[in-house]
């Protein structure tokens, strides 16, 4: 597929970024929070920030949301899987892309809908949970029911019914089979969803600043509020590093749980069964979870950004090009926001692609030395790490990395596509292996013997198929970077806000005509993140493959 010489440039290229925009930021924030200024060894400040009862406060508030949000996750997760991938009946189709909606969506954008939803001028708003840790977990739980219901359906779907058949011929009862045969079978998909859904959740920081910071605030609010309100970067670190362990605690005990479950089931191909009288209960909670949690508040988000005082108009939609009823923001209107958003994702993805298609190549690179498949799978591992850490950490570590070595650069916004195209990049990397992973070998050892060149051979045996995968590669990490806030929020430049910020930056100004741009802004930037990803998924060129 590559020759040994490219192999080794992609190779020098994948970890000289991953080095220099991720392990080198993130280390430097490790280091700030044990080191003085003098680039000493002093624990001082660690043992300071340790030894308050704030501090654990902040980090049990913060694990508590997580475990809450992974909770209800889980809980209409599974019957959505059940019923989603399972049965069968007309308008499942639909009721399926409904849920996938979330996955697309920016988390500011969903922060900004249920602000619309729970505010004073909301339909819920009499519940009085505007801005506080409820309304945090409940966008979670938004976010990630589908994730469950994918993961746990993808398996749910493929297990042979027969023996929970024969479970029941001998008199079981349905929740008897369910929970001795058929549960105990899911439990590898469950484990390793919900973790996944615990660091999403334990990394949640743009729901907590569009939501309103709750209670004592989180790990990641915190790193913010101590950078940005008291310029204290030793014990920002200190917490940065406090969050990353506990990230990397949830992995390895997420690991070892998947490890230790087996699936006692046969698998099979697919099998949905009609849906059926038995199956009302699974049905209205699925039900329940789409049309209150999932589309009420998107639906309300845009009522009320046409919403006015005189009755319902587009006045929200053309404040955004202006800076009237803005307040302070910089000097930036939503519409040049925009703008900043699109040619800040255009150049991160540019950047993400690069990498990733160089990086995919490598890991699905056939290799026959034992030594170079454990280096693929170092590598494979190694690479996944920014998506256990917080893109606030990775933000905060470039700033007292790179920003620190020439704030001339920090202060310019370059590093914003790098930070974000650093976030984007294992999501990227998981969506074009599997599309190289299906390329036959045999194709290129044929290819091989037939006197082609490892160039020629990537181009006309693996190229149709990276051509194919690209289009969803490319929206992917568009859409990704366009909502991004957590890193950016540390990078952006005043003058040169995106979207996302400028967004939270209305939500913190009081005024009517703040939140309804707010709103609007938010349906736009919703609207143009999906379009994104579509668009990108349907980009699959038919190229003929010629050797």
């Amino acid at each position: 597929m590559i020759g040994r010489i490219g192999a080794g440039i992609a190779l020098a290229v994948v970890l000289g970024f991953v080095t220099v925009f991720f392990a080198w930021p993130v280390g430097a924030m490790l280091l700030r929070g044990i080191t003085n200024d003098a680039g000493a060894l002093d624990l001082s400040t660690f043992g300071e920030v340790l030894t308050t009862g704030r501090t654990w406060a902040i980090a049990g508030h913060t694990l508590t949301m997580a475990a809450l949000g992974t909770a209800g996750s889980v809980v209409f997760g599974i019957p959505a899987a059940y019923i989603l991938y399972r049965t069968d009946f007309p308008g499942r189709s639909i009721l399926r892309s409904v849920t996938l909606v979330p996955f697309v969506l920016p988390t500011v954008v969903v922060g900004v809908a249920f602000r619309a939803l729970l505010g004073a001028e909301g339909p819920l708003g009499f519940l009085g949970l505007d801005q506080t840790t409820a309304a945090v977990i409940v966008a979670m739980v938004f976010f990630n029911i589908s994730l469950i219901a994918r993961q746990v359906g993808g398996l749910w779907q493929m297990l042979d019914p027969r023996t929970v058949e024969a479970a029941r011929s001998l008199g079981a009862s349905r929740a008897r089979a369910f929970f001795t045969i058929t549960l105990p079978a899911l439990m590898p998909a469950i484990g390793a969803s919900a973790g996944l859904v615990f660091l999403y959740c334990s990394t949640a920081y743009s729901l907590v600043r569009t939501l309103g910071s709750p209670g004592v605030g989180t790990l990641e609010t915190e790193v913010f509020r101590q950078t940005q309100t008291f310029l204290d970067l030793r014990t920002a670190a200190v917490f940065s590093a406090l969050q990353v362990c506990f990230v990397l605690v949830s992995v390895w005990l997420t690991q070892r749980l998947s490890r230790y479950t087996t699936t006692a089931l046969r698998l099979q191909f697919p099998r949905r069964q009609p849906l059926s009288r038995t199956d009302w209960l699974p049905l209205g909670i699925t039900l329940f979870a789409v049309i209150s949690i999932i589309l009420w508040p998107m639906v309300t988000l845009v009522e009320r950004s046409l919403a006015t005082d005189d009755g319902y108009g587009w006045d929200n939609y053309r404040l955004l090009a202006t800076s009237s009823g803005s307040g302070f923001a910089g000097g930036t209107t939503a519409a040049q926001a925009l703008e900043h958003s699109v040619k800040i994702a255009i150049d991160a993805t540019l950047i993400t692609l690069i990498v990733a298609i160089l990086l995919a190549l490598l890991l699905t690179h056939k290799v026959n030395s034992p030594m170079i498949a454990r280096g693929q799978r170092f590598l494979d591992t190694f690479i996944m790490l920014p998506m256990g850490v917080s893109s606030v950490t990775i933000g905060f570590g470039f700033l007292v990395s790179i920003h620190a070595v020439s704030p001339d650069l920090g202060q310019s916004g370059v590093l914003v596509p790098l930070a974000q195209s650093v976030v984007a990049l294992p999501l990227v990397v998981r969506s074009l292996i599997p599309i190289l992973a299906a390329v036959d070998p045999k194709q290129r050892q044929a290819a091989a013997v037939l006197g082609a060149s490892p160039g020629r051979i990537l181009r006309t045996i693996d190229g149709p198929y990276l051509v194919r995968a690209v289009g969803l590669a490319a929206g992917l990490s568009f859409s990704v970077s366009l909502g991004e806030f957590g890193a950016t929020s540390f990078l952006a430049s005043p003058n040169y806000q995106t979207l996302p910020v400028y967004i939270v930056r209305l939500l913190n100004r009081p005024g009517a005509e703040n939140f309804g741009m707010a709103l609007a802004a938010a349906v736009i930037l919703g609207v143009v993140a999906s379009l994104a990803l579509l668009v990108g998924e349907r980009i699959r060129p038919q190229l003929r493959r010629t050797v």
